[in-house]
C-alpha cells in the first residue's frame, strides 16, 4: 500500500528541473534532504541549479537528457541509478491556434508533454517495484481537466498526461504496491513558460507562484496525497462536467479562460524549450 515517499535522505530525479518550476522543485527537494538529479537539456542552466544546491550542503547532480530520446533515457538512467521519487516536470506549449501551429509543434508537444512520461517511467519504475517504495510524480496542468482556446496540442497533452497517471495508479493499487504516483494540475503558473497569459478574476483564478506549486507538491509526494488541483476553483471541473456541455462552455467563458491565451508570448529560446 502506497502511503507517499519522504525526501529526507531520498534520490529524487527531476526531469526540465534548470529553471521555472522544475528549478524550485529541484531546491525544495535539496531543502528537504533529498539528493537530487537534475535531467534538462540547457546543461549550463540545469549546472547553475545544482551549484546553488551545493552551496547549502545539499547533494545534487545533472545530466544533459532530451527525454523525448528513449536511448538518452537509457544510458542516462543507468548512469543515475535507482530513484525513489521521478518528476516528470518537463514540458513545452506552442500557445497556437490549430491552424497556427506547426506538424512539428505539434508533434513536440505529445512527444515532450505524454510520451516522455512513458519512456522516463519505464526507465525507473521496476526498480521501484523491486524495493516496493517510490513515487512517480507527473505535472500535469488545469487544462488536461477542461480544454482551452489556443492550446489544443497543450490540452490534449495534459489530459493524456492525467490518464497516464490515473491509470498507472490503479495498476499499483491493484498490486498492493508500495510504490505510487502523484499528479498536479495547477492553473498557470509565472513561469518564463506562461509568458503573457492573463486572468479575468485574478481573486478565483491567480496566475500560481512557482514556489508555493513546488511547495505544494513534493508536500503531496511526502504525505501519500495523489492528486492537486489548483487554484480551488479548478477543483470543481470534473464535477461540473454533469452539466450540459453548452453550460459548461459558457462557464468557462464568463470565466475569461478561453481569452487567458489572447496575450501569450511564452518562452523565447529554442536551446530551452523544457518548463
Amino acid at each position: 500500500m502506497y502511503h507517499g515517499t519522504s525526501l529526507l535522505d531520498a534520490r529524487v530525479l527531476i526531469t526540465g528541473g534548470a529553471r521555472g518550476l522544475g528549478r524550485q522543485l529541484a531546491l525544495e527537494a535539496a531543502r528537504r534532504g533529498a539528493d537530487v538529479t537534475i535531467w534538462d537539456l540547457d546543461l549550463s542552466r540545469a549546472e547553475a541549479v545544482v551549484a546553488e544546491i551545493r552551496a547549502v550542503g545539499a547533494t545534487a547532480v545533472t545530466a544533459r537528457v532530451d527525454v523525448t530520446d528513449r536511448e538518452q533515457i537509457t544510458a542516462a538512467a543507468h548512469q543515475a541509478g535507482p530513484q525513489d521519487v521521478v518528476i516528470n516536470n518537463a514540458g513545452i506549449i506552442t500557445g497556437k491556434r490549430l491552424l497556427e501551429a506547426s506538424d512539428e509543434e505539434i508533434r513536440r508537444t505529445f512527444e515532450l508533454n505524454t510520451l516522455a512520461l512513458f519512456w522516463v517511467t519505464r526507465a525507473f519504475l521496476p526498480g521501484m517495484l523491486e524495493r516496493d517504495r517510490g513515487t512517480v510524480a507527473t505535472i500535469a496542468s488545469a487544462a488536461g481537466l477542461a480544454g482551452v482556446a489556443r492550446q489544443t496540442d497543450y490540452s490534449a497533452s495534459k489530459w493524456a498526461a492525467i490518464g497516464f497517471t490515473e491509470s498507472l495508479r490503479a495498476e499499483l493499487r491493484g498490486d498492493s504496491s508500495g510504490a505510487g504516483t502523484f499528479v498536479m494540475c495547477p492553473f498557470f503558473i509565472d513561469t518564463g513558460m506562461f509568458d503573457g497569459v492573463t486572468t479575468k478574476f485574478p481573486r478565483l483564478l491567480p496566475i500560481l507562484k512557482e514556489q508555493e506549486v513546488a511547495r505544494q507538491a513534493l508536500s503531496a509526494i511526502e504525505s501519500g496525497k495523489e492528486q492537486i488541483i489548483t487554484p480551488w476553483l479548478a477543483r470543481l471541473l470534473p464535477a461540473a462536467r454533469i452539466l450540459p456541455v453548452r453550460l459548461f462552455d459558457r462557464g468557462l467563458d464568463l470565466l475569461g479562460i478561453n481569452h487567458t491565451m489572447d496575450e501569450f508570448v511564452g518562452r523565447h529560446d529554442p536551446e530551452a524549450p523544457q518548463r
